[in-house]
């Protein structure tokens, strides 16, 4: 458990690093509250562009941990390069359609309209890269599956640190670099999508893990295709729903003006801290359930999801008692000091996020070991339960009704976590996550 969660949990870091570098130049160097309220939206909206081919890359992670625990290296194979040619149709299909809509969708999430423009000028240096985000993502799903958590880990890297160095780079003026400022954010991250697409491809033309890109497996095998797509549209359609419900509870939040809008984004991007362990364990727990259960073995893989459950919660209920009494210290690093009000309102919505730490890890490890299972339905029910049925109508009675502002809004996301919690645990000791054929 710990040789694939290290990795990722390493790797994940890194990422975050990479977010909070962003919060950091925006809050240091650019200092207005358009910019935060806005990078916090692109957050979302990156997290729902990369979301988007978990269509495909659920169906590979589950798929190739299966056919890897059996044994059937060559099923394993033919699974990448078939995942790999529906992400590229979804890629073609998701770049045109973000070109017609992006910007009719930023202004429907709420920003105001400076901030609006900004979030729109992002995407513009983003749009063009989405094959690229494709073969990333679908790429080091299927290697995750295998069980090759190292490759992943080193390519994300390399793109977190290019990332972060092209940013400050181009944000700052560093050496010869102009001072591009927003646009330099956005140049940084695209640049690094690029870098992580190039050495995905590199690893699997020569091959990794058992793995490789054959032009002749490239051609559809529409047998394949619908093994992972039975797999994959449930579980992308529960990811993609959770963002675009957390969309929407941000264009409610987007509505209490600038100030709502970037503590929430500076509150949130520390939060991210604390649900790493979560993502970790969780991408664990995947690969250790499809991999156990592809072997037959399904005492041995509810344990190993359970001792992921155990370990995430120990860690991250410690992330949660710095966030309780530590959250104003640490939201102040990230903003000017005349931001001090922005810095307060985020240390409050991070007391909140302290108390949620440990229902969180429950739900991220299991709704993760369900997916490994194969079995995505289940998670796409409680979801829309959570959100459509809970956290949405909760957030606008705190705001609309009882006027509790932003901070009410985080207790709705609150509840919706512990409810989503005991929905998992039910199903995961319901045990039926165990007999699915994939």
């Amino acid at each position: 458990m710990l040789r694939l969660a290290a990795p990722v949990l390493a790797e994940q870091l890194l990422f975050s690093l990479v977010m909070l570098t962003d919060v950091w130049l925006t809050g240091r160097f650019l200092k207005e509250a358009p910019q935060l309220a806005a990078i916090g939206l692109i957050a979302y909206l990156l997290w729902f562009l990369n979301s988007l081919f978990d269509f495909v890359t659920i169906g590979a992670t589950a798929l190739t941990a299966r056919l890897v625990g059996a044994g059937n290296t060559n099923e394993a194979k033919l699974a990448t390069n078939q995942a790999l040619l529906i992400g590229i149709l979804l890629a073609t299909v998701v770049t045109l359609l973000g070109f017609l809509l992006a910007k009719p969708a930023v202004f429907l999430l709420g920003l105001e309209n400076e901030a609006a423009a900004l979030a729109v000028r992002y995407l513009d240096f983003i749009l063009p890269v989405v094959p690229a985000i494709m073969l990333q993502r679908v790429g080091i799903a299927a290697l995750r599956g295998a069980g090759d958590m190292i490759t992943a880990f080193w390519v994300m890297s390399v793109v977190n640190v290019v990332n972060i160095v092209v940013s400050c780079s181009f944000v700052i003026g560093l050496g010869p670099f102009p001072a591009l400022k927003w646009d330099g954010l956005a140049i940084g991250t695209a640049t690094a999508y690029v870098t992580g697409a190039l050495l995905v491809l590199i690893v699997l033309i020569r091959g990794r893990s058992g793995l490789r890109i054959e032009i002749r497996s490239l051609r559809p095998t529409f047998s394949m295709i619908g093994r992972l797509l039975k797999i994959g549209i449930p579980g992308g359609l529960d990811v993609v729903s959770i963002i675009g419900c957390n969309l929407w509870f941000i264009a409610l939040i987007n509505r209490l003006g600038n100030e709502a809008a970037a503590a929430h984004s500076v509150a949130i991007r520390l939060e991210s801290l604390g649900f790493l362990p979560g993502a970790a364990f969780s991408l664990a727990a995947t690969t250790l359930a499809g991999q156990y259960l592809g072997a037959g073995d399904t005492q041995r893989a509810s344990r190993s999801v359970l001792l992921a459950c155990v370990t995430a919660c120990g860690i991250m209920t410690t992330v949660g008692i710095g966030f309780f009494f530590g959250g104003l210290q640490l939201a102040g690093f990230f903003l000017a000091p005349e931001d001090a009000s922005i810095a307060v309102l985020s240390a409050q919505l991070l007391r909140i996020a302290g108390l949620a730490m440990l229902p969180l890890a429950i739900e991220m490890v299991l709704m993760g070991a369900l997916r490994g299972a194969g079995d995505t339905r289940w998670p796409l029910l409680f979801t829309f339960v959570g959100f459509l049925g809970i956290r949405i109508p909760l957030t606008y009675l705190a705001i609309d009704v009882f006027q509790w502002g932003v901070i009410g809004a985080w207790y709705a996301m609150l509840i919706d976590l512990v409810a989503r919690c005991l929905m998992v645990l039910y199903r995961f000791y319901h045990g039926g996550w165990k007999n699915i054929k994939v």
